[in-house]
């Protein structure tokens, strides 16, 4: 079963992002926490921040084991660009571009496993009166 988390429209530049996420890749949850917990970049709370809510998500909406969960992948893709102008020298203008990016997180672990059901034995309404009435006939006679 699979689970996927996205921040979407997050002030960071995607280049800057995708050197943490590729550390966690691959990782169990429980150790990408850690990583992320002591990696000093404004990267690792944001992506930590997704990886919490797609942990959340997986028990929560799917019942999956959070011990077993695994990051399957950690996708930092580019968002639309803020475009801002600055006054230069000589009446020109300097462009200031902000970049934002989409954080998408994608866990793998495995369902628990359910119980299954045990066929009882239906008896229809027929099979009662048929044998309900040979009985009755007896105690007339």
């Amino acid at each position: 079963m699979e689970v996927k988390s996205t921040s979407k429209f997050v002030r960071l530049s995607p280049k800057k992002a995708r050197d943490v996420a590729r550390e966690i890749q691959g990782l169990p949850v429980s150790s990408a926490l850690d990583i992320l917990n002591f990696t000093p970049k404004k990267a690792a709370q944001l992506i930590g921040k997704t990886l919490k809510t797609a942990i959340a998500d997986a028990d929560n909406n799917f019942g999956l084991d959070t011990g077993t969960l695994v990051i399957k992948e950690a996708v930092i893709g580019a968002a639309p660009t803020l475009r801002r102008f600055k006054p230069r020298a000589k009446g020109s203008a300097g462009p200031i571009i902000r970049r934002t990016s989409h954080i998408s997180i994608t866990l793998v672990g495995s369902a628990p496993e359910k119980k299954k059901k045990v066929a009882r034995k239906t008896t229809s309404k027929k099979t009662d009166e048929a044998a309900a009435a040979p009985a009755a006939t007896e105690e007339q006679a």
